[in-house]
């Protein structure tokens, strides 16, 4: 790629980001660090002081899979997934003026991350890859312009903006994933079962052991009529040099 076209992707990309994506890679970078850094043909979110790479997701892994290889090839890579615990809704008409702010319903949790590996289970085996969720409080600008979806009847999404960061939970290592096997050695269990204690819908929990099992922190064992039959690994995979 000619640098002409590296610039101009460049400038694309940070047109479009939030400022949800914005605020986040500028944390993370932190203190010293850089933001937009070239790797090998890809930008790179940003680079802390120390050299650690920093790549803000939001959205499924697949679509960065390529990117996170290339990057962690060249150092460590932090990927920074942001998990909106509470959302507020600021929907404003098209002369700019706010109409009504509500509070969303909808509420994340860290399981949600699997919804996004879900598109790239390999990627917590990946030597050099951390993963981190980034547990925060987003207000979301909508603007009534007649672009959005039908569902929501003419109002797009403008911007996501970062209130508060409650929380960082690291995957660094496999035995960081346990937290999402709430079982006891030996336990055997379901979808189902997991979902039940998990509070959590019962896709969400065949995903989770699906990416579960990729990285080998479970195991299917049987089958009980049409479920699956899970149990946690005798012993913990080699944690990731």
């Amino acid at each position: 790629m000619l640098i002409a076209d590296c610039f101009f992707m460049r400038k694309i990309g940070i047109k479009n980001e939030t400022s949800l994506h914005r605020d986040l890679k500028y944390t993370y970078a932190g203190p010293g660090g850089q933001t937009e850094v070239d790797v090998d043909g890809f930008v790179a979110d940003g680079i802390t002081a120390t050299g650690e790479y920093i790549e803000v997701q939001a959205k499924n892994f697949g679509s960065i899979k390529k990117k996170a290889l290339t990057i962690a090839s060249q150092g460590r890579l932090r990927i920074v997934y942001p998990v909106i615990i509470t959302k507020y809704i600021e929907v404003y008409n098209k002369k700019n003026m706010l109409q009504y702010r509500r509070k969303s319903p909808k509420k994340g949790n860290p399981w949600d991350i699997f919804n996004a590996l879900i598109h790239a289970p390999e990627l917590p085996l990946i030597p050099g890859i951390a993963i981190e969720l980034a547990l925060v409080d987003v207000t979301e600008r909508r603007v009534r312009d007649g672009k959005g979806t039908w569902r929501r009847k003419g109002v797009s999404i403008h911007n996501r903006q970062l209130m508060t960061i409650h929380e960082s939970i690291c995957l660094g290592k496999n035995a960081d994933y346990l937290r999402f096997i709430p079982f006891k050695k030996k336990e055997l269990f379901t979808s189902g079962e997991l979902a039940e204690k998990a509070g959590i819908q019962t896709d969400l929990a065949r995903k989770t052991l699906y990416v579960l099992t990729k990285i080998g922190m479970v195991e299917r064992v049987g089958k009980q009529g049409n479920s699956i039959i899970y149990s946690r690994r005798k012993a913990i995979p080699r944690s990731k040099s």
